[in-house]
């Protein structure tokens, strides 16, 4: 690969990170995915060759090392690559801040949102017995995820406890997790969730919402006319 020829530090760091995807994978290995198929998972539009040049690339780089653990290879940040967590940051403070957040107008797969979402569950406000919340989001697709005091996990269906339905159009979810509203103005988005009462009010809290979601964004007043179509 050609690279930019200069000697500037930011040139240099550009041709080990500035690769489509690459970021990317750093984020999910700092999320705690340590195994190929669960960084896949987190990024599905990548495919398996791409995901594996790309892992080579970091290791190569000093970023990430590959062990082999009990059940296959597993990856994790060397020192160095714990540092690029500053970078990872940066850019999403700057993406909240700065770049609209009309998820009405972007193209999202709800696979990384439900990820992100089991990833921060609040065990300690979950009621004592196991409950599924049932995601039917864009009257297509079709997700369940259990929930219970020590344990969350998405499934293709439901191992067989009670349900809690949620019926949204997939930007309306977005648009709650990632702060740009809050659960109750996704109700005029279209959002509708079902099951027994004290659990339906409970729900929103059961989370912490996205890592970044208490950063304002500048470009507030696009945002709140866009909510209000």
């Amino acid at each position: 690969m050609t690279g930019y020829g200069q000697f500037c530090s930011v040139a240099r760091a550009h041709e080990v990170l500035g690769g489509r995807w690459t970021l990317l994978i750093v984020r999910e290995i700092l999320c705690g995915s340590s195994r190929f198929n669960d960084i896949r998972r987190g990024i599905p539009r990548i495919s398996r060759t791409m995901l594996s040049e790309r892992l080579q690339e970091l290791v190569f780089a000093g970023a990430i090392s590959k062990i082999e653990g009990e059940h296959g290879p597993e990856y994790a940040l060397t020192e160095a690559g714990k540092e690029i967590a500053t970078v990872v940051g940066s850019l999403a403070t700057w993406g909240q801040r700065w770049l609209p957040r009309l998820a009405h107008e972007e193209d999202n797969d709800l696979e990384p949102l439900l990820i992100d979402m089991q990833r921060r569950v609040r065990f300690e406000t979950l009621p004592k017995d196991p409950i599924v919340v049932r995601f039917e989001v864009d009257q297509r697709l079709r997700r369940f995820m259990l929930v219970k005091p020590t344990e969350a996990s998405i499934c293709v269906s439901n191992p067989g406890f009670p349900e809690l339905s949620i019926r949204s159009p997939l930007f309306a979810l977005v648009s709650w997790w990632r702060g740009d509203c809050t659960f109750f103005e996704t109700r005029r988005m279209g959002l509708q969730i079902t099951g027994k009462r004290e659990l339906t009010r409970a729900f929103p809290d059961w989370f912490e919402r996205y890592q970044f979601a208490g950063i304002a964004p500048q470009l507030a007043s696009r945002q709140r006319d866009a909510l209000s179509v």
